[in-house]
């Protein structure tokens, strides 16, 4: 299965996403979304899932505070990240125990396999801050195997 992984849109969706996550399955938002009309967007490539960031208000319809989601026998927790202050790897997978573990909130992209957990942060998708390029990721299960890779938009 292939999952497109997405974060801190903050109510931009770029055009090169369809690109970028064409073909995906599902795709997973690691929260900042900056509205509604942003997920009805993504919707268009795949089933959108999404959890709410600092930046989104607590409630609104259509986002969760985490998602725990299991695909193709692996355990796999979607949240900001903002809940730890700042999300490291470690202090993720010391919080959360599932096999992938998927955050935004630094915007920084980062594929990190530490012992059996694979930690992924797509990146900020919205509008370009802190001089990093924008980005996604795209997740592949297959076989009980996870795999991620950053795609630069």
């Amino acid at each position: 299965m292939l999952v497109g992984l997405v974060s801190d849109t903050h109510g931009l969706v770029r055009p090169e996403i369809f690109a970028a996550l064409d073909g995906v399955a599902l795709i997973l938002h690691a929260g900042d979304v900056g509205g509604r009309s942003i997920l009805a967007q993504l919707s268009v490539i795949a089933p959108v899932r999404a959890v709410y960031g600092n930046t989104d208000p607590p409630g609104e319809p259509g986002l969760e505070a985490a998602l725990n989601l299991e695909l193709d026998g692996l355990s796999i927790h979607v949240s900001h990240g903002h809940e730890l202050g700042s999300p490291t790897p470690e202090k993720l997978i010391a919080r959360y125990k599932a096999d992938v573990i998927v955050f935004g909130h630094t915007h920084k992209p980062l594929v990190e396999r530490i012992g059996s957990h694979l930690v992924v942060n797509p990146g900020a998708a919205g509008p370009r801050r802190f001089h990093l390029k924008p980005s996604v990721a795209r997740l592949t299960v297959k076989q009980g195997r996870a795999d991620a890779t950053i795609v630069w938009l």
